[in-house]
């Protein structure tokens, strides 16, 4: 784990399961592609936890190719072709995200998006959703050479946020962004409401902590900046993502 200092002036967002819903859209085109194939759709609920590992995992996923069939690469294409055709036809920020958004932006504080979509799909989707020109930094996957879990593209968020690793804070559903932050130097948190599949241990990913709803990081900070964030403290509630890694336990902030 990352120490959580006192001082929080950047939020960073994982984009596919943190920010944005954006597993209706990615799903509607999955199965497009698989019924283009004569193969039957696959249910949602099959497909949401993977769709924070993209689109090869997706491809992986309908077809059951491995990256070096012939046939994988075209279909990952057309995937990604109906996908941005498609890219805001059922996304949405997660519900209290917005109202998160507009609480940061009020307390003075900045927020940003760190993801490993390419910047093809990434800003056109956060312009759908509204909120590209309210971000102070968004880093896409080919923005750079390394991707998540490489520590890279977060440093480029701070250095575009103007904060230092840890004066910001990064929440995501996946292992590797918790790997990105930790490398990065930077605090994270694990949305539980996240894509986070049934084969996850998100409690063993070195988060900081867990966070059931978007709101729930606005008490955090507030504690933060009280400076009650001392490695005995709590949110005073259970982790469901705890009970996924068959561990019970509670948020716990660390000033060490």
């Amino acid at each position: 784990m990352t120490p959580v200092r006192q001082s929080v002036r950047t939020v960073l967002f994982d984009l596919d399961g943190t920010l944005a819903d954006t597993a209706p859209d990615l799903a509607f085109a999955l199965n497009r592609v698989l019924e283009e194939q004569n193969r039957a759709p696959l249910p949602f609920e099959q497909i949401r936890p993977v769709v924070s590992h993209g689109g090869m995992a997706l491809i992986r996923l309908g077809f059951g190719l491995s990256p070096d069939a012939p046939q994988f690469e075209p279909l990952r294409q057309r995937l990604l072709e109906i996908y941005r055709a498609n890219i805001a036809r059922g996304t949405t920020l997660f519900p209290g995200t917005d109202t998160l958004l507009e609480a940061l932006e009020a307390m003075g504080m900045s927020w940003g998006v760190v993801t490993n979509k390419p910047a093809w799909l990434t800003e056109p989707l956060l312009e759908a959703l509204g909120v590209l020109n309210r971000a102070v930094a968004v880093v896409s996957g080919d923005t750079l050479p390394e991707r998540k879990p490489h520590p890279a593209p977060l440093l480029l968020a701070c250095e575009q946020a103007g904060s230092l690793p840890g004066e910001c804070i990064y929440l995501g559903d996946a292992e590797r962004d918790m790997e990105a932050a930790r490398r990065a130097g930077m605090p994270a948190f694990v949305v539980n409401y996240g894509y986070i599949g049934e084969d996850d241990r998100p409690t063993e990913w070195g988060a900081e902590g867990f966070i059931d709803h978007p709101m729930e990081l606005l008490p955090l900070l507030e504690r933060i900046a009280a400076g009650e964030g001392g490695g005995s403290s709590t949110t005073g509630r259970e982790l469901r993502g705890a009970r996924r890694g068959g561990i019970q336990g509670k948020v716990s902030l660390r000033d060490d």
